[in-house]
């Protein structure tokens, strides 16, 4: 369930009160004054295909976005006859897209860490550094939050959030060139190693086929879905398998003189990020449509 505060001047708030008690999904509706002289706080749960309409109403009323505060509760145990709530919540959806759409520094780290670990998988074409080098990477949060703004059709947002997954896998791809030429340099290259055995022997990082666009279509649902369930820790590596090595293969590339070598990983990411957002933006679309269905439903039913 979602806890709604709305915090304003006394007389806009005591109209708020009266319009949640109306608005069906909005329970437990409570009003108090402010130590705020002329200001108050309305509160209450509203159910979660009921925060849309909820939200509507109150621009409506002329509450300003910062006056409204909404926290996801989780309930112990089942109160309620029925099964569990799991519609969709725009807004926390739109919120945790904005707040992935920026470059700081945690995540731009992580990304030129896991380009450190992918490089050494690709020059020693081993399978499990390439999964360590996934695991790490937060990759999966820019391209969820550039399948929101297409959704929401917000053009900043799709802005942001694609600079921002261009910054990480630069740094990723910085930090593979720059850990390959340090091998080449000080003679560390696994003897008999080359660019073209590394590609086959970890699969799928210079050719686009039906399998890479599969994956990474599916894997953009998987990110979408674990965006909303706060589960991206886990799925991050399923995400990760359609970027990272792609980007570390054409950072080892360039850091050995051979960026001519890597045109097909480039075609690869580009293609896997792609299908990526498409999946997540479907995935959205569906629930979206699927919500707010169940929420007309509803409606129906209350007023019969």
């Amino acid at each position: 369930m979602i806890q709604l505060e709305v915090f304003g001047k006394s007389t806009t708030i005591a109209t708020v009160a009266d319009s949640l008690e109306e608005l069906e999904g909005v329970s437990r509706v409570r009003r108090v004054d402010a130590t705020r002289p002329g200001h108050a706080l309305v509160a209450g749960i509203v159910r979660p295909d009921a925060v849309e309409p909820l939200l509507e109403d109150l621009q409506r009323l002329g509450v300003p976005d910062d006056g409204v505060t909404l926290s996801r509760v989780e309930i112990v145990g089942q109160t309620v006859a029925g099964t569990a709530e799991t519609s969709l919540v725009w807004a926390d959806v739109l919120s945790a897209a904005w707040h992935h759409a920026r470059p700081i520094g945690r995540y731009l780290t992580l990304m030129f860490v896991a380009g450190v670990i992918a490089c050494y998988g690709v020059t020693e074409s081993s399978a499990i550094l390439i999964v360590g080098a996934m695991a790490v990477s937060p990759d999966l949060l820019p391209i969820t939050a550039i399948g929101v703004g297409v959704v929401g059709r917000s053009l900043r947002l799709v802005g942001e959030a694609a600079l921002t997954l261009a910054l990480g896998l630069a740094a990723t791809t910085f930090a593979a060139a720059i850990f390959a030429f340090a091998q080449d340099q000080l003679d560390l290259l696994p003897s008999g190693f080359s660019l073209s055995g590394a590609a086959a022997a970890l699969g799928g990082l210079t050719t686009v086929n039906d399998e890479t666009l599969a994956v990474a279509l599916v894997a953009g649902v998987a990110g979408m879905l674990a965006l909303e369930t706060r589960a991206s820790a886990a799925v991050g590596v399923a995400v990760s398998v359609t970027t990272i090595p792609a980007a570390a293969y054409l950072g080892v590339a360039g850091g050995l003189g051979e960026v001519g070598k890597a045109v097909g990983a480039l075609g690869v990411l580009g293609a896997n990020v792609a299908m990526m957002v498409l999946g997540a933006s479907l995935t959205l679309v569906v629930q979206r449509g699927l919500n707010r269905r169940l929420g007309a439903r509803r409606r129906r039913r209350a007023t019969a």
